[in-house]
């Protein structure tokens, strides 16, 4: 399970990349270790383009298993995920490297992947939502009010043969390309989910490996 990313882009870059016409974020610094629960930025398709803005990160999962902030969504299939598949509720996660823990002792060790050393853009494949309700820390909302919320949460596949070593139950499903991405932002859902798989070994690596949680210049 992926909860944690990093994003150092400068945000102009960003813009360009995702082909963004409307920037809603504000002033975007480098974001060298997201993790669930943040406000983290995110592309959605408008109706007069592109736009670039904040949502916070995990979506309430089912009642049933008490609501938790979900990150990651594997069963597209669970009545509970559908509606937020439709093209209105996709979004684009901007990515620079994205860490997985591996299972040593005495602590485990955060390795981060990315698709080559210079670590360029790429996207998960994000839903998100509406929601009131109370979340963030108490800096963000000291007196712990409902509040209105967009909340997103990505989609995750089987791992390949560079993160199975790591973590081999899933990785983040990644869009290394802006067909892709528009094809996540428009396409019907059935054809949209053809994305859900493993990005091919030779398109991504291990970048680092160490103590510090925000994925540069890790030992």
């Amino acid at each position: 399970m992926c909860n944690l990313y990093s994003l150092n882009r400068p945000q102009d870059e960003i813009r360009r990349w995702f082909d963004v016409s409307h920037d809603s974020a504000g002033n975007l610094p480098p974001m060298p270790s997201i993790f669930p629960d943040q406000m983290a930025p995110v592309v959605l398709a408008g109706k007069e383009g592109r736009e670039l803005t904040m949502m916070r990160w995990g979506i309430p999962g089912p009642k049933a298993y008490g609501e938790h902030p979900v990150t990651n969504v594997r069963n597209v299939k669970s009545p509970h995920w559908r509606p937020w598949l439709k093209p209105e509720f996709r979004c684009l996660v901007p990515v620079s490297s994205f860490s997985e823990y591996a299972d040593t002792k005495p602590r485990k060790t955060p390795v981060w992947f990315a698709l080559d050393d210079d670590r360029p853009l790429f996207a998960f494949a994000g839903i998100w939502r509406p929601w009131k309700g109370v979340r963030g820390t108490k800096k963000e909302n000291p007196d712990r009010l409902e509040e209105e919320q967009r909340l997103f949460s990505f989609l995750t596949t089987e791992s390949n043969g560079v993160v199975g070593p790591v973590h081999p139950k899933a990785m983040p499903v990644l869009l290394t390309t802006k067909e892709e991405c528009g094809a996540w932002l428009d396409a019907p859902t059935e054809e949209a989910l053809r994305l859900q798989r493993p990005l091919p070994d030779g398109m991504m690596k291990e970048v680092a490996r160490g103590e510090r949680h925000d994925g540069e210049d890790a030992a």
